[in-house]
C-alpha cells in the first residue's frame, strides 16, 4: 500500500469510527461507488476526502473539484493529502488552481499545500504564482515565514530567472536569508 494512502486511511478509520462505510470505501475497486460518494448529499467529510484521494490516485478526473476543496482545507493533514492525490491525477486544471489557491490574499494561511504542489507540478503558472505570493510575505511583521519559504525553497527547484528580483529580496529577511542565497544559486546564470 502506497504510505501516503495508509497514512490516510489510518486518520480516517479515527475519525469514521465504526463505520461500516468505512471498511466499503477501502475496499471497493468500483470507480462508481468511489464517485458517488463525492456527489451524494449528506457524506461525511472523511467519506468524501477518502474517496476523492483514490480517485485521484486512479486518475480519474471526477476527483478534481473535491480534492481542490480539499487543498485548501483548514487541516493541513487534508491539504497535503489532497496535494498528493492531485499531483498524480494529471488533471490539466490543476496547476491553475494551485495557483488560484496559492496567490489568494484571502486564504494566505493555508497556501503551503497549494504552493508545494506547484513545485511538484512544474507547470508554467508555478513560477508566476510562487513570485507573486513570495513578494506579498516580503512585507515588515508577515506572519506566514512557511509560506515564504516554501515559495523560496520552490523557486530555487523550479530554477526559473525570473525568480532573481525577489529571490534578491528575500536575502533581506533573517528568516529566509539562508534559504534565499541558496536558491539563487541554483539559478542558471546572471
Amino acid at each position: 500500500m502506497d504510505e501516503e494512502l495508509r497514512s490516510l486511511t489510518e486518520r480516517l478509520r479515527r475519525e469514521a469510527g465504526a463505520s461500516p462505510a468505512y471498511d466499503r470505501l477501502v475496499a471497493t475497486e468500483s470507480h462508481d461507488d468511489l464517485a458517488a460518494v463525492l456527489t451524494e448529499p449528506g457524506q461525511p467529510l472523511w467519506a468524501r476526502e477518502l474517496a476523492a484521494f483514490r480517485l485521484g490516485l486512479a486518475g480519474d478526473r471526477r476527483a478534481f473539484e473535491s480534492l481542490v476543496l480539499l487543498l485548501n482545507h483548514r487541516d493541513p493533514p487534508r491539504c497535503a493529502s489532497a496535494a498528493y492525490a492531485l499531483a498524480r491525477l494529471g488533471d490539466p486544471r490543476t496547476a491553475r488552481a494551485a495557483a488560484a489557491l496559492a496567490t489568494n490574499e484571502l486564504r494566505v494561511a493555508y497556501a503551503l499545500h497549494p504552493v508545494r504542489l506547484l513545485v511538484v507540478l512544474r507547470a508554467p503558472e508555478a513560477v508566476p504564482a510562487l513570485i507573486t505570493t513570495l513578494a506579498r510575505r516580503l512585507r515588515p511583521h508577515d506572519p506566514y515565514r512557511r509560506v515564504a519559504l516554501a515559495c523560496v525553497e520552490g523557486l530555487g527547484a523550479l530554477g526559473d530567472r525570473r525568480a532573481r528580483p525577489v529571490l534578491n529580496e528575500a536575502l533581506a529577511h533573517p528568516a529566509l536569508a539562508e534559504a534565499a542565497a541558496g536558491a539563487l544559486k541554483r539559478l542558471p546564470g546572471r
